[in-house]
């Protein structure tokens, strides 16, 4: 079976909706700990590999050349919410290099936040590109770029020396060949491959010793990570959350409904898609996975395992709930 029935939507008693995915937990050996689906299906990891793409960054004692803390590691691995901790995070770091926001590759947006965006629209009248919530993977590829004095101008092509690097290192670390790149929605570039490999990856840069050399440095990252979850998402956004509540296990999330849990202390990673790339569902998924590997206790779980449907009337009607025969 290629995919599994892994969140059901209920309105009242019934099952109005369904989403279907795939998942795979890994360790850094390779062995499958346990899979459901076919975990060889292919996807885009989009921003959930924004780990391994710091790792690129900042290997090779890039870290202490910058001269950069762990709140510039955690931002650099964000899919912010654009708040104002954000702002000044991406601000700052532009001064410091010298550069402004006009240098950043990505697109211009608005705060995900209903009332940041309210404040930032009345504040700025229009979009910035600092409030692009991968501004500060951005500001990285600057940072790294200009101390190698690499063209800052095009580094999101897929020629540019990191870009290259970046497959290399995927390629390493997975021993798949990357065949195809697709184009994120932050105008780097983004590698095809299966969802296993993805987790093998994902395994391997929480097994520090599997890393040799650059083992302290993605040490450096995950640490940074679950020291500063809301700079990696936002202050109420579910990566955060559920990595604070754990705070061994680092929780990044991908558009198109994908996740992954870095699992250093079990040199393990668990990875999911959601087949429609709905993001509600693969939130209560990973939760779900989380919990029926027993990596957190149910207790705290709780709240992450279902969400309810409510009306106009703010009343509950239904819920969003893991589906436990997946």
């Amino acid at each position: 079976m290629k995919f599994v029935s892994m969140v059901n939507v209920t309105r009242g008693k019934e099952i109005e909706s369904s989403h279907q995915g795939v998942a795979v937990c890994i360790d850094s050996s390779g062995k499958i700990l346990r899979e459901w689906g076919d975990s060889n299906f292919l996807i885009y990891p989009r921003s959930s590999l924004k780990p391994v793409q710091s790792l690129n960054l900042y290997k090779n004692g890039m870290i202490d050349q910058l001269k950069i803390d762990d709140t510039h590691l955690a931002f650099s691995t964000a899919s912010h919410h654009g708040e104002d901790i954000h702002l000044a995070k991406a601000e700052t770091w532009l001064k410091d290099l010298g550069l402004n926001e006009d240098d950043l590759a990505c697109g211009a947006d608005w705060p995900k936040n209903l009332k940041d965006k309210f404040k930032a629209e009345k504040k700025f009248k229009q979009k910035r590109k600092v409030f692009h919530n991968c501004s500060g993977k951005h500001c990285a590829h600057l940072a790294v770029s200009k101390i190698r004095s690499l063209a800052i101008k095009d580094y999101q092509k897929a020629d540019h020396p990191i870009q290259k690097e970046l497959i290399d290192l995927i390629e390493n670390l997975s021993q798949e060949k990357i065949k195809s790149l697709g184009i994120d929605g932050c105008t780097l570039p983004n590698p095809f491959m299966s969802l296993k490999s993805f987790a093998l990856i994902s395994a391997r840069f929480g097994d520090f010793t599997y890393l040799k050399e650059h083992g302290s440095t993605a040490k450096r990252i995950f640490e940074a990570c679950v020291k500063h979850p809301e700079l990696t998402g936002g202050t109420e956004s579910n990566n955060c959350l559920l990595t604070k509540l754990s705070n061994n296990i680092f929780f990044k999330n991908g558009a198109e409904g994908v996740y992954v849990a870095i699992i250093p202390h079990l040199k393990a990673a668990v990875a999911l898609k959601i087949l429609d790339g709905t993001q509600r569902a693969a939130e209560i998924a990973v939760a779900g996975i989380i919990n029926e590997l027993n990596f957190i206790s149910k207790e705290k779980l709780n709240p992450f395992l279902q969400k309810p449907i409510l009306n106009s009337a703010n009343e509950v009607v239904g819920n969003i709930e893991f589906n436990k025969n997946s």
